[in-house]
């Protein structure tokens, strides 16, 4: 019998654990073919371990986490806003030198005075009607009178150095020697040969070099005063000049352009000219005051109005211009606030001349004080009367 027959295991065999009773099984072990495993992509290098950041902080609400600041602009912005405002002032500057009013006032002529040391002006205030309509006359109490007058005159004298500068009244009612005219009131050497034949005689009597020329009207004097908000005055006692209806009350008081110029017009006074001449140093004072202040300079509403009227308002010297002007206006900042000398010319008393009542300069005194004026030097307090 064979092995197979006996259900034996075939020779040679061992028998296998966990084999199926009841044959012996070929296909123990055996697995079907696999299919090759899948290819793997190369791998690639891991990347660089990050630094952990810190957990943001949640806001409240639930809202987005904040933008990061931004940068500051306003810098810039202001800068700007500077530059605009720089380019604006100096058009309008540029302007008003444009629109000045000009007149060859300061020409040579035999014997001139040669140039001294220090900057001197003549400031003049005119009685002209010129451009006032009806109702500005009126409102001005102008009246009617034709032609040119002048009723104030002031010698500025603005040293080189660091000297204190001066303003010397000048009073119209002076008698002096006019070129071609003899002897007369100094405001009849306007009159005569206007501004070129005043600066002549000024020039003549004092024995100083003039280099500039300032000339302003009625009207133009009352605009610059409204132009700055008005000006304050203390007055000691009332004025009352029914000739320019004037009525101001004792005390300290805001003046607008109308009730200014009234003042500095007014000779209701005992001393009559001088006092008003001390009137209007004193009110000139207080307009460059206010021109000059904080409260003008930095109020586009006050200062363009001021420099724009500038403009219709000034007669100067052919080689005059605005930033002559402003420097004189500085000048005038520095007299009000008491940092300079305020005076008239020294006075003998008074004449006669041609059946008018006329202004004695004294000789001596005034000498003195003209010359230290063309030396450049301060001037001696001893021809100082006020």
């Amino acid at each position: 019998m064979s092995d197979w027959s006996a259900n034996q295991p075939p020779r040679g065999r061992r028998p296998q654990p966990n084999r199926p009773q009841g044959g012996y099984d070929y296909y123990q072990g055996m697995q079907p073919p696999q299919p090759p495993p899948p290819q793997q992509p190369p791998r690639q290098a891991a990347p660089p371990p990050q630094q952990p950041t810190a957990p943001r902080r949640p806001q409240a609400g639930g809202g987005r986490p904040p933008a990061p600041p931004r940068k500051k602009r306003w810098p810039r912005r202001v800068g700007i806003a500077l530059g605009l405002v720089v380019l604006l002032l100096a058009g309008l500057i540029g302007y008003v030198d444009s629109v000045l009013q000009r007149t060859p006032a300061l020409a040579d002529y035999e014997g001139r005075p040669a140039d001294t040391p220090g900057t001197n002006w003549l400031l003049v205030g005119s009685d002209s009607r010129q451009g006032l309509d009806e109702s500005r006359r009126e409102e001005l109490s102008a009246g009617d009178a034709g032609g040119r007058r002048t009723d104030t005159m002031m010698l500025v004298h603005i040293p080189a150095g660091d000297g204190q500068p001066s303003l010397i009244s000048l009073p119209r009612d002076s008698s002096v020697p006019i070129a071609g005219h003899g002897r007369g009131k100094l405001n009849a050497a306007f009159s005569y040969g206007g501004p070129k034949l005043l600066v002549q005689t000024v020039e003549t009597v004092t024995g100083v070099h003039l280099d500039h020329y300032a000339e302003i009207g009625l009207g133009g004097f009352a605009e610059l005063v409204n132009a700055v908000g008005g000006v304050e005055m203390c007055l000691d006692q009332p004025l009352r000049d029914p000739k320019i209806d004037l009525a101001l009350e004792a005390g300290c008081q805001q003046l607008d352009g109308p009730q200014a110029l009234g003042f500095v017009r007014s000779r209701a006074f005992a001393q009559g000219d001088l006092q008003r001449v001390q009137n209007q140093r004193k009110l000139l004072g207080a307009l460059i005051g206010k021109a000059t202040s904080p409260a003008t300079l930095f109020n586009p509403f006050r200062l363009f109005p001021l420099i724009s009227g500038a403009g219709d308002t000034f007669l100067v010297d052919n080689n005059d211009h605005v930033w002559h002007l402003a420097w004189l206006a500085w000048t005038m900042g520095d007299i009000s606030s008491g940092q300079g000398v305020t005076a008239t010319v020294p006075i003998a008393g008074f004449d006669r001349l041609n059946g008018q009542s006329v202004v004695k300069w004294d000789s001596a005194q005034a000498s003195a004080m003209f010359e230290a004026i063309a030396n450049d030097r301060p001037i001696p307090p001893g021809v100082l009367p006020d």
